[in-house]
């Protein structure tokens, strides 16, 4: 994950996009704590929008591999169906840990 290239197809320079994952790990565990509830509490619709939010933010910075999970999840939440959805979490939490480690290597 090279954040200088990721920056660059947003039009910014690495700082600046730095700045935006810091933003973006600031407020993913949130989301990611907010899934997890709805999932635990078989809310399908609270899944789908949880799981939507986390898809836009990821999506909009580059990281594809967390969007895809986040889609998977949505699509999990408006198909009614959460099977296999405690895997999916744990594969969006190592994503999430993946991107913080790039982070912490580039600063």
């Amino acid at each position: 994950m090279d954040f200088k290239v990721l920056g660059a197809n947003l039009g910014l320079e690495e700082s600046e996009f730095i700045e935006l994952v810091e933003l973006f790990l600031s407020t993913v565990k949130l989301d990611l704590e907010k899934l997890t509830t709805a999932y635990q509490s078989g809310d399908f619709e609270a899944v789908a929008e949880s799981a939507h939010s986390l898809k836009g933010s990821s999506g909009n910075l580059g990281f594809t591999e967390l969007s895809v999970l986040s889609k998977n999840a949505e699509d999990k939440g408006r198909e009614n169906d959460l099977s296999g959805f405690a895997e999916i979490i744990d594969s969006m939490s190592q994503q999430i840990g993946k991107i913080k480690e790039c982070l912490e290597q580039s600063i």
